[in-house]
């Protein structure tokens, strides 16, 4: 296990600020995700912490030791790609043991390095097989096995998840955490996968346009987004822009009841409300007509059609389109120049 410190990194590409003074420590033994859209540069960063980028500034440390300028050949991390990048012409298990093998070690030690890997991953039957008879998520496998073999202090994985079905997907994670608890090896995991991250991480790191926009555990950062950038990119959001007066919510002409604590701040202001929390109510909300329902398992979505466009909602009991109900906010998050000044 290994500590990670990214200490004011910056990374230009193509004459691009793509990395901008990024800080970022992960503890020993935490699987960190990286999350944000495409271009934010998250798989620039990590490619930095691997050294097949060089930073323009800043410094990478792993357990206090700076790590920037070290080729990666000789730094202790192992990579996961996102297109597996296996050997064709070699089984699996010729495909775990090939970092093995060029560190030049015994053929014990690596046929026991080998099936203890393989093993890990569930895998061990499949050691004669080769990849193109393997499930997309069994070549995932394949690669995590590969990096785990070498007993790296870092395991860097790169939207290793990307290839795979939605229900596999769900399936490989739950091994992956599993896995890299049980190892305990320190997790840098880029993904553009909200659901992913916080399922999966000890902490996230949200990333915009280079920076740091927010890093929190997995349930802090949903229910306390610092900015209206991160409340509308994680998770379901309603993001609404009125006013508060008197502590009140008002939304166009609209005063909606709010059954948490009154408002504390007076102006204009962005509301955030997860659809989780507007609640229908028999008597004493706001009128609006549901405008779409969508089964999702064992509740509904249904989209609300309110003055200023579309309301989202989770329910548990059945609603027809075209029925009028009535609705409050539960909690609320409210923001003033795009940051968060109350949260309920």
């Amino acid at each position: 296990m290994a500590k990670l410190v990214l200490d004011g990194i910056v990374k230009h590409l193509g004459g691009k600020l793509v990395v901008n003074k990024l800080n970022l420590e992960v503890a020993s033994g935490e699987l960190v995700c990286l999350l944000g859209a495409s271009g934010c540069g998250k798989t620039t960063t990590l490619r930095m912490i691997a050294g097949f980028l060089t930073p323009d500034g800043g410094e990478i440390l792993l357990d206090e030791k700076p790590i920037s300028r070290i080729p990666p050949e000789r730094r202790p991390t192992a990579m996961v790609f996102q297109q597996y990048a296996l050997w064709p012409h070699m089984d699996v298990f010729h495909n775990v043991a090939f970092g093995l093998q060029l560190r030049k070690l015994s053929k014990q030690v690596i046929e026991k390095r080998v099936r203890e890997a393989l093993g890990l991953v569930r895998l061990e039957e499949y050691a004669r097989s080769y990849p193109a008879r393997l499930s997309g998520g069994q070549q995932q496998r394949v690669a995590l096995a590969r990096a785990i073999v070498l007993e790296p202090k870092l395991l860097l994985l790169d939207e290793p998840l990307s290839n795979l079905d939605s229900k596999l997907r769900i399936e490989v994670r739950e091994e992956i955490r599993e896995i890299q608890q049980r190892v305990g090896i320190t997790t840098i995991f880029v993904t553009h996968d909200q659901d992913e991250a916080l399922s999966i991480s000890d902490r996230v790191a949200v990333m915009l346009d280079g920076h740091l926009e927010q890093y929190e555990p997995p349930d802090k950062l949903y229910r306390y987004p610092r900015t209206t950038y991160v409340a509308g990119f994680v998770g379901s959001m309603n993001l609404l822009h009125g006013a508060t007066r008197a502590g009140r919510v008002v939304i166009g002409d609209i005063d909606v009841p709010c059954t948490w604590q009154s408002a504390q701040v007076e102006g204009e202001v962005d509301i955030a409300v997860r659809p989780e929390d507007v609640r229908l109510v028999q008597e004493g909300g706001v009128e609006a007509r549901v405008k779409q329902r969508m089964q999702r398992g064992h509740y509904q979505e249904l989209i609300l059609d309110v003055p200023w466009g579309n309301l989202r909602t989770f329910v548990s009991n059945d609603a027809e389109v075209g029925a009028q109900v009535q609705y409050v906010f539960q909690r609320a998050l409210i923001y003033q120049d795009g940051v968060l000044v109350q949260g309920a």
